[in-house]
């Protein structure tokens, strides 16, 4: 009877099979925010992370997957002409996981979000962002002049703007605070 077992997965086993979860790595960073939109776009869920220091390669954002679709969507990609450099599998019990992109920092009267390099702090009772902060990369001072005053409700979203892992970075902050303020 042993044999039979070769044909049946335990249910531990299955559970771990479906958090079994992959990197993309893409060389810069405008390539990681094309994937993610058209990804997206087909339906799959797919998150932008920060790669752990010992796979990254190219860019410093990667998109996680879930493993049992990556033949699909390594080939969606490549129809798209959007190729990753690499993709690293790991489980959700593993070390190798990818890098939380967000800090939150609650100062009672204001909320500051993080991700990444980039920082938005907001007015809790208004909504309003109040400062824009960190990056280095040219069109922070031009993306921090457009969203210091705007109110998280408008519509507008940075990642219109973005262009550079600043731009990115900021468009995710601004959706986490978002997401924590305006979801209620």
């Amino acid at each position: 009877m042993k044999w039979l077992n070769k044909f049946f997965i335990p249910k531990k086993e299955k559970k771990s099979e479906k958090s079994k979860l992959g990197l993309l790595l893409f060389e810069n960073t405008s390539e990681v925010i094309k994937a993610e939109k058209i990804l997206q776009k087909e339906g799959y869920k797919v998150k932008v992370v920060g790669p752990p220091p010992e796979v990254r390669k190219g860019c410093d954002l990667a998109i996680e997957v879930p493993i049992i679709e990556i033949t699909g969507i390594l080939n969606f990609l490549k129809t798209q002409g959007v190729e990753p450099l690499d993709f690293i599998s790991f489980s959700e019990d593993e070390i190798l996981k990818p890098v939380d992109l967000f800090q939150i920092k609650d100062f009672g009267d204001y909320l500051m979000v993080r991700a990444a390099n980039m920082k938005i702090t907001v007015d809790k009772k208004t909504l309003v962002i109040v400062n824009v902060s960190g990056g280095g990369c040219p069109d922070v001072p031009y993306l921090a002049s457009i969203l210091v005053g705007v109110n998280l409700n408008n519509t507008f979203s940075p990642k219109e703007l973005a262009h550079t892992l600043c731009g990115y970075a900021l468009h995710l902050a601004f959706q986490k605070a978002k997401e924590l303020l305006c979801s209620g």
